[in-house]
């Protein structure tokens, strides 16, 4: 499977910007489509928020090229795992974040999405119900939490 990025309903769909079904009544697929894709979003939100946390520089917007974000991005983490180490867990990595910038709603645009979009995200939706690609919880959630389609 292709890489994507993770988004809301804020941002438009697109072949590397996944963002969720809209409906509250979907079929078995969509639902844990959705799911999915909340369960991973919310685990990179965590996953941010902890950096975030301990490093500054991701309380505002970095301006510079893709290359040095990503190197920055990898020195915070490797730098937070190697603090991580030496001095243990902290409760402070997992507290919430204060001061941050809301860049969320910057240039975004909501959109139908195209057809190759539309068939990334179906393509992905397929996957996740696959044999390679579900996990053994989803359909217990999915039971448990959406309404079903009638």
């Amino acid at each position: 499977m292709p890489y994507t990025f993770i988004g809301d309903e804020a941002f438009s769909l697109s072949p590397h910007i996944m963002r969720p079904f809209s409906g509250k009544v979907l079929p078995e697929k969509k639902r844990i489509f959705n799911y999915r894709l909340s369960r991973a979003r919310r685990n990179v939100e965590s996953a941010f928020g902890i950096l975030s946390n301990k490093w500054k520089i991701f309380h505002k917007a970095i301006n510079v090229n893709l290359d040095l974000a990503k190197l920055i991005v990898k020195t915070c983490c490797s730098l937070h795992n190697f603090v991580r180490d030496r001095d243990g867990f902290s409760i402070q990595d997992a507290m919430s974040i204060e001061e941050l910038i809301d860049i969320s709603q910057d240039n975004l645009c909501i959109s139908r999405g195209t057809k190759q979009s539309i068939r990334a995200r179906n393509n992905l939706t397929d996957y996740f119900v696959s044999d390679a690609g579900r996990v053994p919880w989803q359909m217990n959630y999915i039971k448990k939490n959406f309404i079903l389609e009638t």
